[in-house]
C-alpha cells in the first residue's frame, strides 16, 4: 500500500471516529430541549456528555491537521470554497462548549445557555451532513482545483437530503447514548425516541440510495459495485439489523455499538465511493478532481506524518479509554455535575 493511500484511509478512519464519538454528543445536544422534563434531567443528560466531549473534538482537529498535512490542496480548496459553512460550524461548537460550561455556574441564564447548547449542537450536526453530501455529489472546480461555485451552490437538494438524513443520524445515535447513560424515565424516553429514529434513519439511508443512483457520478457508482463497496453495503445493512434485533433484546450497549457501526459503514461507503478523489468535481470543471495521488504532500512529509501518527494514535485511544473507563456507568439526578 502507498503512503497517498494509507493517508486517505487514515483520514477515513479519523472522520468516521469523530463522527460515532462526537455524534452522540451533538444528538444529545439537539434532543436537549425535548428530552428533558425538569432541571434534574437536563443535569443528566449534559453529564452524560460533560466528560467526553472535548476529548471527542480531538478527532475532528486530528483530521483537520491531516488533511493539511497530507493533501494541501484539499485542505486549500474546502477550508476557503466552504469557508462561510466551516465558520458556522465552529461557531456552533465553540457555541455548545461556551454553553456546557456556563450552564451549571449560572442559573441565573438558565434558558440561554439552554438555547445555546441546542443551537451548538444543531448546526454542526446540520451542515456535516451538507458538507458530506456535496463531496460524495462532486463541486464545480477550476484548473488550479479552487472552489468555482458559491456558498449557496452547495445548499442543493442532495446535499441537503444528506444533511438531514445526517442530523437524524446523530439525534439517533445520540438517543441511545442517553439510554445508555441514564435511568428513570429519562432513560424509557431516550429509548422511545431512538426505536422511532432510527427507523426514520433506516428510510432515509433507503431514499438516498436510490437519489444516489442518480444523482452522482459515473465513477461513484463503479466504485460502489466493486468488492469493497459490496463489503461497505453489506456491513451497512449488518449493522442495521443488529442495531434492531439488540433493541428488541433491550441490549443498550448493543444497540450502541450497532448504530456506531452504521455510521462507520456510512464513512466507509462514501470513501470506497469517491476514490480516488478525494474532492470529485462536476459540471463544466476544468479537471476531473483533486485525486489522491496528484494532491498529496510529499513522500518525506507523508513518511514522517506516518510516524508521528503510529506514536500518537495510540496515546489518543488510550487516554480515550482511561475517560470513558473512569466515567463508566449510568447517572444519576444527584450524581449530575453538569
Amino acid at each position: 500500500m502507498d503512503l497517498q493511500l494509507t493517508w486517505y484511509i487514515l483520514i477515513a478512519v479519523l472522520i468516521a471516529g469523530y463522527a460515532v464519538l462526537d455524534g452522540y454528543d451533538l444528538g444529545v445536544g439537539v434532543l436537549y430541549p425535548f428530552l428533558s422534563r425538569n432541571k434534574g434531567e437536563r443535569a443528566m443528560l449534559r453529564s452524560s456528555i460533560g466528560p467526553y466531549w472535548d476529548g471527542n473534538e480531538v478527532w475532528l482537529i486530528t483530521g483537520g491537521g491531516a488533511l493539511f498535512a497530507a493533501f494541501p490542496p484539499v485542505y486549500a480548496m474546502t477550508f476557503s470554497g466552504f469557508y462561510l459553512a466551516i465558520m458556522l460550524v465552529l461557531f456552533g461548537l465553540i457555541l455548545r462548549a461556551v454553553a456546557l460550561e456556563f450552564r451549571h455556574r449560572d442559573e441565573g441564564r438558565a434558558a440561554v445557555w439552554d438555547a445555546a447548547f441546542f443551537i451548538g449542537s444543531l448546526v454542526p450536526a446540520l451542515l456535516f451532513g451538507v458538507a458530506a453530501g456535496n463531496i460524495i455529489r462532486g463541486v464545480p472546480l477550476t484548473a488550479n482545483g479552487d472552489y468555482a461555485g458559491s456558498f449557496w451552490g452547495l445548499l442543493n437538494p442532495f446535499a441537503l437530503l444528506v444533511g438531514v438524513a445526517g442530523l437524524v443520524m446523530f439525534i439517533s445515535h445520540g438517543a441511545i447514548w442517553a439510554a445508555l447513560k441514564t435511568e428513570g424515565e429519562l432513560h424509557v424516553r431516550s429509548l422511545l425516541v431512538f426505536r422511532w429514529a432510527h427507523l426514520l434513519f433506516v428510510a432515509l439511508v433507503a431514499g438516498l440510495t436510490a437519489y444516489t443512483a442518480v444523482e452522482v457520478s459515473d465513477h461513484v457508482k463503479h466504485n460502489l459495485t466493486r468488492p469493497m463497496g459490496w463489503v461497505m453495503i453489506a456491513a451497512l445493512a449488518l449493522s442495521i439489523v443488529a442495531t434492531r434485533v439488540a433493541l428488541a433484546a433491550k441490549k443498550d450497549r448493543g444497540s450502541f455499538v450497532g448504530s456506531a457501526a452504521s455510521i462507520v459503514a456510512l464513512v466507509g461507503l462514501a470513501a470506497v465511493g469517491d476514490y480516488p478523489y478525494l474532492v470529485p468535481a462536476r459540471g463544466s470543471s476544468a479537471l476531473d478532481g483533486l485525486a489522491v495521488h496528484g494532491a498529496s504532500s510529499s513522500a518525506l512529509t507523508l513518511k514522517v506524518m506516518l510516524i508521528v501518527a503510529v506514536i500518537g494514535m495510540p496515546i489518543v485511544l488510550g487516554y480515550s479509554v482511561f475517560v470513558y473507563r473512569t466515567f463508566r456507568g449510568r447517572i444519576r439526578t444527584d450524581t449530575a455535575e453538569y
